[in-house]
């Protein structure tokens, strides 16, 4: 079972520049997007053979998830049922026979971290849920998590230290997720592989000199760790500033 995760940064731009391409390539089994910056209407995406469910911000041209998936799921339900998270379309969970598929595009902290009071109450309230869900069956969840865990996970790590991204706080929240028992299936695979990142700014030639972060992630209940076939970041597709994730499950 193949599974791709990409933050297009605007799907109507990045289809311009080849996106259905690569989605035909690829053919995954689910397909999850995170930002993609549109409402209801603005695309006429032709997905022939996949189901898709789309989240969309009330605020146009902001955030929003979408997921493609061949299999029809059990259920389907949009953001984490607190009204003050759900107004910017970022999550979605789709229920299957034995897993839960949750995409999610975590706030950013912002420029002086003047969003991170809220983040922090974001991570707080979707790892609570996860966890719920992880009661019921085991979860795979993929998406932009807006922050790299480690130093390895980002070109730059002392000179980023304290800002969006790459805080202290951002990065125990999500070793607490680790510690809630869930696997970052790339570091899984790959626990000291440096210089790979799914992130790289517009700005300095970031992506050409490939100054960039991993805040791309799969990550899956540890009851999936036996699923677990391989995972790899697709630094050769471009489009956006972020490039496409993927996870391989038995």
């Amino acid at each position: 079972m193949k599974l791709i995760s990409w933050n297009v940064n605007g799907l109507r731009a990045v289809v311009g520049k080849g996106f259905m391409d690569f989605f035909n390539e690829v053919d995954a089994d689910i397909f999850c997007l995170q930002e993609t910056k549109l409402q209801e209407g603005q695309i006429d995406l032709q997905t022939p053979g996949y189901h898709g469910y789309w989240n969309y911000a009330e605020k146009k041209g902001y955030s929003g998830t979408a997921i493609f998936t061949k299999q029809e799921p059990l259920s389907v339900s949009y953001g984490l049922g607190i009204e003050e998270h759900d107004k910017e379309g970022r999550l979605i969970t789709l229920e299957f026979d034995d897993f839960y598929m949750v995409t999610v595009y975590t706030p950013n902290s912002q420029t002086e971290l003047k969003r991170l009071e809220y983040r922090m109450k974001w991570e707080d309230d979707f790892a609570d849920y996860l966890s719920d869900l992880n009661k019921k069956k085991p979860v795979v969840v993929c998406g932009d998590l807006n922050v790299a865990h480690k130093e390895i996970d980002l070109k730059n790590p002392k000179t980023n230290r304290k800002n969006p991204g790459f805080t202290d706080d951002e990065r125990g929240k999500f070793s607490n997720l680790l510690e809630r028992g869930f696997i970052d299936t790339y570091r899984h695979f790959y626990p000291d592989l440096e210089g790979s990142y799914s992130w790289w700014s517009y700005r300095f030639k970031a992506r050409e000199k490939n100054a960039g972060w991993r805040i791309d992630y799969f990550c899956v209940s540890s009851d999936f760790e036996d699923r677990l076939v391989d995972a790899s970041i697709h630094t050769e597709v471009f489009g956006s500033d972020h490039c496409p994730v993927e996870l391989v499950l038995k």
